[in-house]
């Protein structure tokens, strides 16, 4: 008899429908599996010749052949036990063949036959409400982060034995999982315990500039000596970015999902995520790839922040490659078996010391490089990808008197509030919707040149205009780093609440630039 069974492949962060079709005859008692399959998918009828006979299934005798259509779409992981295993069930005559139309099926099993976890249950969800299924049969355990996703039906089963029966009417359908993911597990978190603006003594300059960047989600470079606070600020910039809106969540879980890093117990994101890599991360880490392609940093990071500290000591060809992904805010890994997609819409923040031992124009510690190996360490960052960052801001040390005092400063919390108010203006600028593909709430920093247009330029006052004439003669700005100065000045405007952009937000969106040709 022949059965045939949807499963899903992951793609990038799509799922695709794969026919899962069973064969049974005659010959020696074997299971064979073809259709492009990998070893995890091969290994398979091992899984599955013992979850059944442990689930008191009855295992055909026979030649049992698995075809996984398209032939052509290479088959990964092992969420294809339980479509192969229940293929088996409805050609043996086990379960009725009604069960399984119009559903599909992912899911490992454990030899006891239990269903176990599988990544990428949000991507293959998201499919199935575009597509023409609309059940979902998957382990128990993945069954929230499924329910995420309106308008299907999901049914998640702790066992083989459990859907068998549920399939044969002896057991109710399973209760539906709660849409909302579930309360947040305790003490689960995608990024270390923020740090509040409070607690940072001195630099209120620096924090300034922090407050810019979050609120347009401009990149921000910061360089001082060692021990200036610049990985203490980097770290309190997620406590002041506005809460993820439910869009962002779920773009940011399917990241997650798909690599495999969703915390127990978690079935959505609810902060946005911190990523700090060392220095010694290499290109496909940093950016995504690998034999099986998976999300690099950059896409951990989306709707989140990517801090590089030490950024002159990261490979060369693994700065250059943010170059792309800074500009589009997706990153595209092309391999022998195609191509797929990742979401890379993250603000970034680096930090670096002026020199190699750190204390190159510093005031009270004397430099020990020479001017030659100053400028070998500054140039390992090229001009592109200097242009590409909106802010650049000096770390000074802190002295004692501030060290010392004992006013509190400015908390995250009244930051939050500002930053707030100035995105709600920017996505009321463009009536709510998304600029940019994986950017659902717009931001300055995610303008078009025409959007700059409009939005910047035409917005500018006289004296604003006059303003930004002299400084592109002065500082001999490039075209993409005048568009940038035009952004933070309307980053700057809204933190004001002003519609114009006046010469003062203008001026502090030019201190904010590198000094140097072309930046």
């Amino acid at each position: 008899m022949l059965a045939s069974v949807n499963g899903c492949a992951v793609v990038g962060l799509s799922g695709e429908i794969v026919t899962v079709e069973v064969d049974m005859t005659r010959g020696l008692p074997a299971i064979q599996i073809v259709g492009l399959p990998d070893a995890a998918v091969s290994e398979a009828r091992e899984r599955v010749r013992a979850a059944l006979r442990n689930a008191g299934a009855r295992l055909p005798g026979g030649r049992i052949i698995v075809n996984l259509a398209p032939a052509d779409l290479r088959k990964e992981g092992t969420a294809y036990d339980l479509p192969i295993a229940v293929g088996i069930l409805v050609a043996s005559g086990q379960i009725p063949d009604e069960f399984v139309r119009g559903a599909v099926f992912i899911g490992e099993l454990a030899l006891n036959g239990d269903l176990r976890h599988v990544p990428g249950v949000l991507p293959v969800a998201t499919s199935l409400r575009d597509g023409d299924a609309r059940r979902l049969v998957l382990p128990e355990a993945d069954a929230p982060e499924a329910a995420l996703i309106d308008g299907i039906e999901v049914l998640g089963f702790p066992t083989l034995t459990a859907l068998m029966e549920t399939a044969n009417g002896d057991a109710p359908l399973p209760s539906p999982p709660p849409a909302d993911g579930g309360a947040p597990a305790t003490g689960a978190r995608l990024a270390p315990a923020y740090v509040d603006f409070a607690d940072v003594r001195g630099q209120e300059h620096v924090k300034r500039a922090i407050e810019v960047a979050a609120a347009g989600g401009h990149n921000l470079l910061m360089a001082g000596p060692p021990g200036a606070g610049k990985t203490l600020l980097a770290r309190a910039v997620p406590g002041i970015l506005p809460a993820l809106d439910r869009e962002e969540a779920l773009s940011v879980t399917a990241v997650y999902s798909v690599a495999g890093m969703l915390p127990e117990g978690v079935s959505l994101v609810r902060e946005r995520p911190f990523r700090s890599p060392h220095h010694t991360i290499s290109n496909a880490g940093l950016v995504g790839g690998g034999r099986k392609p998976r999300p690099g940093e950059i896409s951990l990071s989306h709707h989140g922040v990517l801090f590089l500290d030490e950024l002159p000591e990261f490979n060369v060809a693994a700065l250059e490659s943010l170059r792309q992904p800074l500009e589009d805010r997706i990153v595209t890994i092309a391999r022998v078996h195609g191509a797929v997609t990742y979401p890379a819409n993250f603000m970034l923040v680096g930090a670096m010391n002026p020199c190699p031992c750190g204390n190159y124009d510093d005031p009270v510690a004397a430099c020990s490089c020479s001017e030659g190996a100053v400028l070998r360490y500054q140039r390992r960052i090229s001009g592109p990808l200097l242009d590409r960052i909106d802010l650049f801001t000096e770390v000074p040390r802190v002295d004692y008197d501030k060290l010392a005092t004992l006013t509190e400063p400015e908390p995250s919390s009244a930051v939050r509030e500002r930053i707030a108010r100035a995105r709600d203006l920017q996505i009321a600028r463009n009536d709510g919707r998304p600029i940019a593909d994986h950017a659902p709430a717009p931001t300055n920093a995610a303008l078009s040149p025409r959007q700059v247009r409009e939005r910047c330029q035409e917005q500018l006052t006289p004296q604003a205009a006059s303003l930004i004439k002299m400084a592109m003669t002065q500082m001999d700005l490039s075209a993409r780093a005048f568009n940038r100065v035009l952004k933070v000045a309307r980053t700057v405007a809204d933190l004001a609440g002003s519609a114009a952009i006046d010469a003062p937000h203008v001026a502090e969106a030019i201190q904010y630039r590198r000094r140097g040709s072309g930046n």
